[in-house]
């Protein structure tokens, strides 16, 4: 019988400074960064341990890469592919005492750090010279605990019969083409989304473009936004509760211009029909946006601009489904609430930088065919075999992760639709109705841009 051996050498820190890696990610998140906000944020260890606050760190963002796992369970894969070397097996109180004693700071500094659009050569980043971004809230569970109900409420009542757990509100701001995120705020939900979005765009970075759904259709963020010399294209209620837009002067494209929360503005009124086998639904929309000259942005491309606000849903998607999978989050306390959604957050925009470091290596190749899956998978299987921690002397941007990527492509995405309903609500109770058809269907979209106002 013919047998082959494989050897594998695997570079690592030293000491007890080796488990502290997150395979081939830790090149997106080196030591050296660690350590500098460590410094920073003064939570830095006196003395070395069995847990150096860097490897507490990195044991964090490995946490939410196994996201059904214990910690403790985290830390068996992280040592999983240090066979040979001296390292310790921390129990499940000590990992709790270190993530205690980094505590939220560092990993709010490394969010701070990462955080930013990721370089794409190909694919809608910019438009027509503006980064394309998009703002939007979702929500997440935490831990049923009394520490966290003192900050964290329940949602009670209404149609999906409230929840069991804490709830938070998350709120972003994402670069459309690659979806990585610009910046985050979170909190309890009895503040609202445009609350929240008041600190997202009071750091909003020049040279973007802002897309966002009705509910940010509000006269002060407009303001805000204007502001940071960056633009908004939002849609707004046509009927009863909508603004009231006065039309000053008609455009040959359509559009027209008005004033909304004292700032200058251009609408869009359109009629949008969208075929597919099941029949044809149309609509009436409206979009305000900053951008006010019709040649330079012709109303019918930001109508089909718009369209990309939806990649936010497909990342928060990603972030809840793919790497928590509907999981509650397992921090007890709102500190480690704080600590574990930076950390979300953190592992979330360097996955995204190495699918974007891929797909750039072939400018053909658009960031959305980029299967997030296979990311996430792959960097797992990196970690479990302490591979590629320390870069050789020839930077390899692509990687095995990107490599993994790219021999497995998602076909170029076509325009589907499918029926805005509850697929599995929170209780069993909460009938919709036989008749409502929960299929996805290709579609095809026209827009006929409205001679008077609905």
């Amino acid at each position: 019988m013919v047998q082959s051996v494989i050897t594998r050498v695997v570079r690592v820190a030293a000491g007890p400074f080796a488990p502290g890696h997150l395979g081939e990610l830790t090149q997106q998140v080196p030591f050296e960064m660690v350590d500098a906000v460590l410094a920073q944020t003064r939570c830095m260890q006196r003395r070395v341990r069995d847990l150096p606050s860097r490897v507490v760190v990195y044991l964090l963002l490995a946490g939410c890469l196994f996201a059904e796992l214990g910690y403790r369970q985290v830390w068996q894969r992280l040592v999983a592919g240090l066979d040979g070397l001296p390292v310790a097996y921390p129990s499940e109180a000590a990992l709790t005492k270190a993530r205690q004693r980094v505590g939220p700071q560092p990993l709010r500094a490394l969010f701070d750090l990462l955080r930013g659009p990721a370089a794409a050569m190909a694919g809608p980043v910019r438009w027509r010279g503006l980064l394309v971004c998009a703002i939007d809230g979702t929500m997440l569970f935490a831990a049923d605990s009394a520490a966290n109900l003192t900050r964290f409420s329940k949602q009670r009542g209404g149609r999906t019969g409230g929840s069991g757990y804490p709830m938070l509100r998350l709120v972003t701001v994402m670069a459309c083409g690659t979806r990585s995120v610009m910046d985050a705020v979170f909190g309890a939900i009895t503040c609202g989304e445009t609350t929240y979005a008041r600190d997202l765009l009071a750091r909003l970075p020049a040279g973007v473009l802002l897309l966002a759904d009705r509910n940010f259709a509000a006269g002060h963020l407009l303001k805000i936004v204007t502001g940071r010399q960056a633009h908004l294209l939002v849609r707004a209620k046509t009927g009863r509760g909508g603004p009231k837009l006065s039309m000053l002067h008609r455009f040959r494209d359509g559009s027209y211009r008005s004033v909304f929360g004292g700032q200058p503005v251009r609408v869009i009124d359109a009629e949008i029909s969208i075929a597919t086998k099941a029949g044809t639904v149309t609509g009436v929309y409206r979009l305000i946006t900053t951008l006010l000259d019709p040649q330079a942005h012709p109303a019918t491309a930001m109508l089909r601009l718009y369209h990309e606000r939806w990649e936010i849903e497909t990342a928060y998607l990603e972030i809840k489904s793919s790497i928590l999978g509907g999981r509650v989050l397992r921090a007890r306390t709102p500190a480690g609430v704080d600590q574990e959604i930076h950390a979300l957050l953190v592992t979330y925009q360097i996955l995204r930088t190495a699918m974007t470091d891929a797909t750039n290596s072939d400018t053909a190749v658009d960031p959305d065919r980029a299967s997030f899956t296979i990311a996430l998978h792959a960097a797992r299987d990196q970690i479990v075999h302490a591979a590629g921690v320390i870069a050789d002397t020839v930077i390899d941007l692509v990687g095995n992760i990107g490599r993994l990527v790219l021999n497995d492509l998602l076909p170029e995405r076509r325009l589907r639709v499918n029926a805005r309903t509850v697929k599995r609500a929170i209780s069993k109770y909460n009938a919709r109705g036989p008749n409502i058809d929960r299929r996805t269907y290709q579609a095809t979209i026209s827009l006929t841009i409205l001679a008077e106002p609905p």
